[in-house]
């Protein structure tokens, strides 16, 4: 029996990778019903995670186990159940004041984050003496760290025209500038190769067979 719903999970797989790649040739039945079922098993199984992983440890079992440490814990599940307001067309207005605490705790919280991640990190990364490394390709590495940095910037300022050394410099901000946007949307294809190959690899290897890991 346990092979048997092995070699069925193999089958489904198999036919809903088809029903996904037909999608390439246009859109169609097969692609959609794929896609439903998809977002449809996905939700389910959020749900059923989001109950047993996050609630039930989280919410019910300390409020069970010692209520008045944890009493606290009734706000954010107060919350909760005002957001679900929002299902009702009636009462939808109640989940407005949950949605903006999540909102501003959230901006706050990222704020920070961001701004030490991405700015006050990256500030001091470029406050160094580019010439103390190991080895040339360190230096050098180092003083376009900082060449880019400040062209970057530079091309960013618009309270005056970009002529002269001001404009040279924001030529050679946007070169770096460039240079960024396409080593990031090299990495994104490489991720979506990667899925790609993982899905062939699953075609040729669990479902027919024809290569072995």
């Amino acid at each position: 029996m346990e092979q048997f719903f092995t070699t069925l999970g193999i089958w489904l797989g198999a036919l809903f990778t088809f029903a996904i790649f037909s999608f390439l040739y246009k859109d169609n039945p097969f692609y959609k019903t794929a896609e439903q079922i998809f977002v449809g098993l996905s939700a389910g199984y959020w749900f059923v995670y989001t109950i047993f992983f996050i609630l039930i440890p989280n919410l019910y079992n300390p409020l069970t186990q010692d209520f008045s440490a944890n009493w606290i814990k009734l706000i954010p599940a107060i919350l909760g159940l005002m957001m679900l307001m929002r299902l009702i067309p009636k009462t939808e207005w109640v989940s407005r004041f949950p949605i903006s605490v999540i909102i501003g705790t959230t901006s706050g919280v990222f704020f920070l984050r961001y701004l030490k991640s991405d700015v006050l990190n990256q500030l001091t990364a470029t406050m160094i003496n580019p010439f103390i490394g190991d080895s040339w390709v360190t230096v050098i590495g180092r003083l376009m760290l900082i060449v880019g940095t400040i062209c970057g910037v530079i091309y960013f300022y618009f309270s005056k025209k970009h002529t002269g050394a001001l404009g040279v410099s924001a030529k050679i901000g946007i070169y770096f500038l460039m240079v960024s946007f396409g080593a990031a949307f090299g990495y994104t294809a490489m991720a979506r190769i990667s899925l790609l190959i993982g899905r062939l690899q699953f075609l040729l290897g669990d479902w027919l067979g024809i290569i072995h890991p």
